[in-house]
């Protein structure tokens, strides 16, 4: 089993999810960061049934950074209630779990 997770959050632009992209890597919250989009996403918020372009955010990093890295992620996420979702890596390729460990740092 490995102690790695890629979570998944939401933004509203491109410009949000580079930004947040940027300070979660230099945070070293997080080894790696894709930003893919746009995506189409169809949700209720508020009694309203709603359709928004968004950008995703899938983030490379240790389980044991979770709690850290969704608090960062709340402190400057535009939502009200932001999807941060964390997947666990059941296992990877050793050469990028050692490099995985070097870009993030420790609890």
């Amino acid at each position: 089993m490995s102690d790695f997770i890629q979570v998944q959050i939401t933004y509203p632009d491109e410009a949000t999810a580079q930004t947040a992209a940027t300070t979660l890597v230099e945070q070293r919250l997080a080894a790696c960061v894709q930003v893919l989009g746009p995506i189409t996403s169809h949700y209720y918020w508020e009694e309203r049934l709603e359709r928004s372009a968004e950008w995703t955010c899938t983030i490379k990093t240790r389980k044991t950074l979770f709690d850290l890295l969704a608090k960062t992620i709340r402190a400057h996420h535009p939502y009200d209630c932001p999807q941060i979702i964390a997947i666990p890596i059941v296992d990877c390729d050793s050469s990028y779990g050692d490099w995985l460990l070097q870009q993030t740092r420790e609890c």
